[in-house]
């Protein structure tokens, strides 16, 4: 299974919780949608598309607890027949994240990913570089910024 970085820093936790948790695909990216990392994916179409519905999922969901005037939910999960999606978020020193996990039901479980979640939170926070501003995403350099990450997401 191949995982990919953006940001370095996040490289070896997302490696120990894909071990952990025995999960297929991972994503971790920022509420807009920006990925830092993934694993398992082999085409940047997935990685996009994906990482486009999963920060419409924590916009939608913050936006119900908002309106329910409810703290943001801690973590979704949707269960099919063989596999499983869990969506959540952490906060660290350079702001909001979200993790976006696909496991099969017949390797591992909500409780194992949620358990490991909880350690890759952890261990996100410790790695986060200290003092440092993530780099600002401008429309005008989107595509090319888009394309830059994707290739390094996929080793091009």
């Amino acid at each position: 299974m191949s995982t990919r970085a953006v940001e370095t820093w996040t490289l070896q936790p997302l490696t120990d919780f894909v071990k952990e948790s025995s999960v297929r695909l991972v994503l971790v990216l920022t509420p807009a949608g920006q990925v830092l990392a993934q694993s398992g994916f082999s085409r940047a179409v997935d990685v996009m598309s994906s990482a486009a519905l999963a920060a419409a999922i924590v916009a939608s969901t913050d936006e119900l607890a908002r309106q329910l005037k409810q703290p943001p939910f801690a973590a979704l999960n949707h269960q099919g027949l063989k596999q499983a999606i869990f969506l959540s978020t952490l906060s660290t020193e350079r702001g909001t994240l979200a993790v976006l996990a696909v496991y099969d039901l017949d390797v591992s479980s909500i409780g194992l990913v949620q358990l490991f979640f909880e350690q890759l939170a952890a261990d996100l926070k410790a790695a986060t570089p200290r003092g440092t501003v993530p780099k600002q995403v401008l429309a005008a350099h989107f595509e090319r910024d888009l394309t830059d990450s994707l290739n390094t997401l996929f080793g091009r």
